[in-house]
């Protein structure tokens, strides 16, 4: 595996283990929300912005700044307000951006990312990857709303270990498994790499090249 995936595994593995902690065990402090939230909105908008979507980075740091205003006022917002906010937004904002390309006319945004990969396409692939948009989306759903449930009838250092531990490895089981089950059903299907997947995402908005792309 690259040094390069491994330090950003790493990475994320400090940033969970971090936020679970200023969530369920740091002293209270409106600040806190802060220290969970900032790393994202900052890879959001950092992200963004070198991607060309300047309205998304504007609204990624804007939402930095308030969320660094409330903080300072006298009677700032619930930070578990804030955290249930985040994980819920996140995962309705990626639903709607995965079922938002299976309507009518609209390529989904799986098969978009897989075309990008494979240079021999098929009909089976595209409706392979098409349902596979709309597992995903299912998937964003069911989380938004099992993360209000939890919220509303669990402990909080419940709806936490969910939020920061199950979730990530929800997506990572869907995701390796997946894959696993892909090559089975669907040989066809050339190998592709992690590493393949992550330069298709990167490369979204850019016009596609089959010719050259593996």
């Amino acid at each position: 595996m690259p040094v390069r995936i491994l330090a950003v595994l790493a990475l994320a593995l400090s940033y969970t283990a971090a936020s679970h902690w200023l969530m369920t065990a740091a002293p209270a402090s409106p600040w806190n929300a802060v220290g969970v939230l900032a790393p994202m909105l900052l890879a959001v908008a950092c992200g963004a912005w070198r991607g060309g979507q300047r309205p998304l980075a504007l609204l990624a740091a804007l939402s930095l700044a308030a969320l660094c205003g409330q903080a300072s006022l006298r009677t700032p917002l619930s930070d578990r307000l804030l955290y249930l906010a985040q994980h819920v937004g996140i995962n309705l904002f990626l639903a709607v951006g995965f079922g938002g390309t299976l309507r009518a006319g609209h390529e989904a945004l799986i098969t978009q990312l897989a075309r990008r990969v494979h240079r021999n396409f098929t009909p089976a692939m595209a409706a392979y990857t098409r349902r596979l948009t709309g597992i995903w989306t299912l998937y964003f759903v069911a989380t938004a709303l099992l993360s209000l449930g939890l919220y509303a009838f669990a402990p909080f250092e419940a709806w936490a270990v969910f939020a920061n531990v199950l979730t990530p490895l929800a997506v990572a089981v869907l995701f390796g498994g997946e894959y696993w089950l892909r090559y089975r059903l669907h040989p066809e299907f050339e190998r592709a790499s992690l590493a393949d997947a992550i330069r298709s995402y990167m490369h979204s908005g850019k016009p596609a090249q089959h010719d050259t792309v593996q």
